[in-house]
């Protein structure tokens, strides 16, 4: 039988619907379109304009995730939404109509686009980066931090009442500890290097919040540092953390460091057992 196949469109319509209704110049082209297929299905309405090498798919009307994805892919490799755009995102704030606040690597590079406000800090550490709705953001901890330089009082009092409404964890810029950081950093180069699929981080669910999820698969995953996880207390409340996890549908599953570090391939099977 002749396999059937996939054409351009298709294909932009299925990144699209992973992104909120966005698309790169990048992924157009990589689809299969040509200068000029762009500029008729742009010319037709089908495509619409966002940023420079960004556009929306099917309609200009954008839902505020794909205002925020849109503004994050137009500033490249390394952008995170953050400031007051990443405590909406969070849900700490309610959004607004306000400009959209990315913090991009580096010094320059970068020219000045209407509706976005840039910022370069001298350094984000890996553990100041996250991902909510597959949006690539500042950690709630790194994102009040940002507020506190940027907003009022009253501002970021909302914030961080939202933020442990939330159960969101917000101790310090980091996040973590150093430990429990550098664990979830080498979980994600495992899923990097070995094709796993991008998992949600620090993803909230009830009064949790879940080192790693994939929201669409209800699957969750914790790192568990022996520093932050030992003791008859940190066992009981990972006992309740993983019931709860369970009962809102979410296979739960656990990684150590030696898992991580030592035998990253039988973490990937397992992973790949319930993402395929």
């Amino acid at each position: 039988m002749r396999q059937k196949l996939v054409s351009p469109d298709q294909i932009i319509s299925r990144i699209a619907a992973r992104q909120h209704g966005v698309i790169t110049l990048g992924q157009l082209v990589e689809a299969g379109l040509s200068p000029s297929g762009i500029s008729r299905r742009v010319a037709a309405g089908r495509l619409h304009r966002v940023y420079r090498g960004v556009y929306a798919v099917g309609h200009a009307g954008l839902s505020n995730e794909g205002r925020w994805m849109a503004a994050v892919l137009a500033c490249g490799e390394g952008a995170l939404l953050s400031h007051r755009s990443a405590a909406e995102l969070w849900g700490l704030l309610q959004p607004c109509s306000s400009p959209i606040h990315v913090t991009v690597p580096g010094a320059g590079g970068r020219a000045k686009r209407q509706g976005l406000v840039f910022h370069r800090p001298p350094s984000l550490i890996s553990a100041a980066i996250a991902s909510r709705k597959g949006i690539a953001v500042t950690t709630p901890a790194r994102t009040l931090a940002d507020l506190r330089r940027s907003e009022s009082a009253g501002v970021v009092r909302r914030a961080e009442r939202a933020a442990s409404f939330k159960g969101l964890e917000i101790a310090d810029e980091g996040g973590h500890g150093g430990e429990r950081s550098e664990l979830e950093r080498r979980f994600l180069r495992l899923c990097s290097l070995r094709k796993v699929p991008k998992p949600e981080v620090n993803y909230p669910v009830g009064p949790y919040t879940v080192d790693f999820v994939w929201p669409f698969d209800r699957l969750a995953a914790e790192t568990d540092g022996w520093a932050a996880h030992r003791g008859r207390q940190a066992f009981e409340d990972d006992r309740a953390r993983d019931l709860f996890l369970r009962s809102q549908g979410y296979e739960v599953l656990r990684f150590t460091w030696r898992q991580i570090t030592e035998d990253p391939a039988s973490v990937t099977e397992i992973l790949r057992r319930y993402l395929y």
